[in-house]
């Protein structure tokens, strides 16, 4: 079954990369989504703010860092190529960073995100949960736990 279609965008050169651009923009995620108004409001509903609205692109923020949103269309080289259908799992996800989970969750609730794995503490130090976008890609926000006393 063919899986959600994302990128990773990175810029790979050899040497010393220290100053070729802001750390934030070293690494960003490009999901390419069915509906770029539905996922914008979506990610915007969340939290995330927009930077730039292209039409069938879009560049949205959480504090200083990108996640870019891309339909088809926008590929203006690319022939053939179609959205895979949703999986029941994530192949990838976003972890966003917040200070309190929890917030987040009842955010992520109040706007009828599907769950794919519920709030919990987790063994590796962090309280998290992960939603699905409305193309399937998961979005999981986490708080780290504190250490108990």
């Amino acid at each position: 079954m063919p899986q959600p279609f994302f990128i990773v965008t990175s810029v790979v050169q050899g040497g010393d990369m220290s100053g070729y651009v802001h750390p934030t923009e070293q690494l960003v995620t490009e999901i390419v989504v069915t509906d770029i108004s539905r996922s914008a409001a979506f990610y915007r509903a969340l939290g995330f703010e927009l930077l730039r609205d292209g039409g069938d692109f879009m560049e949205l923020t959480w504090e200083d860092h990108r996640l870019f949103l891309a339909e088809l269309s926008a590929f203006r080289d690319v022939n053939g190529a179609a959205v895979a259908p949703r999986a029941a799992l994530p192949m990838a996800n976003i972890r966003v960073m917040v200070p309190n989970v929890d917030d987040y969750w009842k955010l992520a609730n109040a706007i009828g995100a599907p769950v794919i794995v519920p709030i919990a503490d987790r063994y590796y130090g962090l309280r998290d949960f992960t939603i699905a976008d409305p193309d399937g890609f998961g979005v999981r926000f986490a708080s780290n736990l504190q250490p108990s006393s």
